[in-house]
C-alpha cells in the first residue's frame, strides 16, 4: 500500500499601501501589497507550509528565517522549489495541492491560470494538480478593511 500524507498550511500578511502585491509568483496591480521579509507571496508560503508540514518537515519559518539576510526580497517561487528539494531527499512527491486566498481586492480570478503555470513549473506537478480559489471576507475584520491578507493551502503527497 502507498504511503500517503496530507498537509496543511497558513500564513499571512499586512498589506501597506503602495507597496508590491506578489502573489502566486504574479506581481498584481492594486493600491497596497503583502509586506513582509520575502516577496510575502501568502499563498505560496501556505502552501509551503503545508508541503512541509506533511512530509513532516517543521515549517517556513525554520527553513527561511526572517533573520536571515539570505531570503531578504527573494521569490517565494524560490522558496517552493527549496520545499520541493528537501521533499525530494525524503522521497516525497506531490499529488496535488488545493489553496484558498481570503482578501478583498484585488480580483484574482484573471490571473489563476498564471499563478497555476508558476506553481507547476516551481513544484514539477501538472497544472491540473494545482486548484486555486479566492474568497472575500465581506469586509469584515482586518481582511474586509484591507489590511492584510490571509491564504489556507492543503496537499497531498506520496512517497515514491
Amino acid at each position: 500500500m502507498a504511503k500517503i500524507k496530507v498537509g496543511f498550511g497558513f500564513d499571512v500578511h499586512q498589506l501597506k499601501q503602495n507597496h508590491p502585491f506578489v502573489l502566486g509568483g504574479i506581481n498584481l496591480q492594486h493600491t497596497s501589497g503583502a509586506f513582509g521579509h520575502s516577496d510575502a507571496d501568502v499563498m505560496l508560503h501556505a502552501i509551503c507550509d503545508a508541503l512541509l508540514g506533511a512530509a513532516n518537515l517543521r515549517d517556513i519559518g525554520f527553513h527561511f528565517s526572517n533573520k536571515d539576510d539570505r531570503w531578504k526580497g527573494i521569490s517565494s517561487l524560490v522558496l517552493l522549489q527549496h520545499v520541493i528539494a528537501l521533499l525530494a531527499e525524503k522521497n516525497w512527491q506531490i499529488s496535488n495541492i488545493d489553496a484558498m486566498v481570503c482578501l478583498e481586492a484585488p480580483k484574482i480570478n484573471p490571473h489563476i491560470p498564471a499563478m497555476q503555470a508558476n506553481i507547476a513549473k516551481a513544484a514539477g506537478i501538472d497544472i491540473e494538480d494545482i486548484s486555486i480559489k479566492a474568497t472575500t471576507n465581506e469586509q469584515l475584520g482586518f481582511i474586509g478593511r484591507e489590511e492584510g491578507v490571509v491564504a489556507y493551502a492543503v496537499c497531498l503527497i506520496e512517497k515514491v
